[in-house]
């Protein structure tokens, strides 16, 4: 209960937005230690409730790269290119940066895409004189929605896969087809829900593109001789990243390994890349995986989870539809990497008391609840606390309630899509 009550103070003073969002989250952690709920060994060291250092590094390192990257013109390079291919119509614009991102978080991690992605959509938003809001927004929806299609897109796939023997392929076949189907649905939520904001200023930065279509993007590069160095280490962290299962090394472990490579190639002196780092996100991120490592110590997501399974009996559609919309509610409270960590246990035993093919469908329930939840709110995935961490340091904040009441309409209408595709694919017509 005591766990519970700092969880639920914590999160009010976060989405109130009354402190800042990462006081609130120290403040929690804080207050969990003085309470005796978490201690240093479960905070730092527990794999099972303390932060993820994967994660953390992952981060620094990618922030690292993209620091040197800004240093050679590469963004503002994009920018022009993406004006030009957009003619300065936002939707079109809008449409474009989505597309992108969905499809490299289905290569990538969809951490690591927006952190690449941000700085293009806020530098073309600021040469078209467009609000960014709504351009930052939609990257992270569809950094999540992309992400869902491969085991590598999305860090809960990481971790079923995992525990559910899954291969790359196995994602493929069974998240890929939905994946475009919501993607291609998320376009036109993007459209109905930003078309006045878009409208706005669609005037001024069409007279704007005509002028940015006499430019050359090869102009924006300030040192092509760095930035062809920088290119082949970014392209060889990709590939790290794309082989990191058959390699059996870590993303985070491949991200710092880059972020070395780059500073070594570009010269880069450590004030420069070191001011770009976004260190309040990573405290966030901190505190926040020990904020909800105290939930899972004192066994509150574990017990919450053996409920609901216990409800669902021997209903194997039942047990998929509590995964997969329930993964979604909890999850929007709290970050999808430990409660996914949390449930899979849960997951795993229920799955072995049902008939094998129905017992694979949880998993993939599981999967698209746990990914698709991380749309709802501004806390409830990695890639949502980054845009907001990027968008508030360059000046252009998106509050809590801002992020929050879009995600809660694109999570329910993907969500919807996904029940329907779990009910045809594998109980209807399996």
């Amino acid at each position: 209960m005591l766990a519970v009550a700092v969880f639920v103070a914590t999160y009010f003073l976060i989405a109130t937005e009354r402190i800042h969002r990462v006081a609130a989250a120290v403040g929690g952690v804080a207050l969990m230690a003085i309470l005796g709920i978490v201690d240093t060994e479960t905070a730092f060291y527990s794999e099972r409730s303390g932060i993820d250092w994967n994660v953390i590094f992952l981060l620094f390192g990618m922030m690292i790269v993209v620091s040197i990257l800004k240093q050679t013109g590469l963004f503002d390079y994009l920018a022009v290119w993406a004006a030009q291919r957009s003619r300065g119509r936002p939707f079109r614009l809008m449409a474009l940066l989505m597309t992108v991102t969905a499809t490299a978080s289905a290569l990538l991690d969809n951490v690591t895409t927006v952190l690449l992605m941000a700085p293009v959509a806020l530098m073309v938003c600021r040469r078209l004189g467009l609000d960014p809001v709504p351009y930052l927004i939609t990257l992270a929806f569809s950094s999540n929605v992309g992400g869902a299609a491969t085991l590598i897109g999305d860090p809960p796939n990481i971790i079923i896969a995992s525990r559910a023997g899954l291969s790359f392929n196995d994602f493929l076949v069974h998240m890929t087809p939905i994946v475009i189907v919501m993607q291609v649905l998320l376009l036109g939520l993007a459209w109905l829900l930003f078309r006045r904001r878009l409208d706005a200023r669609a005037g001024r930065a069409g007279d704007l593109a005509d002028t940015i279509c006499d430019l050359s993007p090869g102009d924006e590069i300030r040192d092509r001789r760095m930035l062809r160095r920088c290119l082949v280490v970014l392209a060889l962290v990709m590939v790290g990243f794309s082989l990191h299962s058959v390699l059996h090394v870590q993303p985070s472990l491949i991200a710092l390994l880059g972020a070395w490579l780059m500073v070594l190639v570009s010269g880069a002196h450590p004030a420069q890349f070191l001011e770009e780092v976004e260190w309040p996100t990573l405290a966030f991120f901190m505190a926040l995986f020990v904020l909800v490592g105290g939930l899972v110590e004192t066994g509150v997501i574990g017990n919450l989870g053996e409920a609901a399974v216990a409800a669902t009996g021997d209903q194997s559609f039942a047990a998929a539809s509590f995964l997969l919309f329930g993964s979604a509610v909890l999850g929007a409270f709290v970050d999808n990497i430990p409660y996914t960590t949390a449930m899979a246990p849960v997951v795993q035993d229920l799955v072995a008391s049902l008939p094998a093919a129905e017992g694979q469908s949880l998993w993939w329930a599981f999967a698209l609840g746990a990914d698709l939840g991380g749309n709802t709110t501004a806390v409830a995935a990695g890639a949502n606390v980054v845009i907001i961490g990027i968008a508030a340091r360059n000046g252009t904040p998106v509050s809590f309630w801002e992020f929050t009441r879009y995600g809660l309409i694109v999570t329910a209408m993907t969500l919807v899509v996904a029940w329907a595709y779990v009910w045809a694919r594998y109980f209807a017509f399996a």
